[in-house]
């Protein structure tokens, strides 16, 4: 893929960018990425209340980045693609070279 079309670029930041926009959505992914969790346990792993879990496990819903299967009264989320997860590591591995290469990511670098 080379250039990017309005509508794509539009698709991209609705689905991904807006998606991933949070830093606890950024761990939710990967903790439903480990295996499929209830908002419970991703309330206690997070450290933050069930109705913030709630809020932005709806947000990630939405985008379709997570998916919800309910059993019995609980719901679990999973991750919808691993490919989701591949793209997320990708951008770490930049952020771990500009730190290496003694960029300022944060701050007024």
């Amino acid at each position: 893929m080379s250039t990017i079309t309005e509508e794509e670029a539009v698709l991209l930041h609705r689905y991904i960018c807006e998606g991933v926009g949070d830093p606890k959505r950024l761990r939710l992914l990967y903790l439903v990425a480990e295996q499929p969790r209830n908002v419970s346990e991703l309330t206690e792993m997070l450290g933050v209340s069930q109705p913030t879990v709630s809020h932005h496990l709806r947000i990630l819903r939405d985008r379709g980045l997570v998916e919800a299967r309910k059993e019995g009264t609980a719901v679990y989320y999973s991750l919808s693609n691993l490919h989701i997860l591949e793209a997320l590591d990708m951008m770490r591995a930049i952020v771990a070279q500009f730190l290496a290469e003694g960029a300022q990511v944060l701050g007024n670098g």
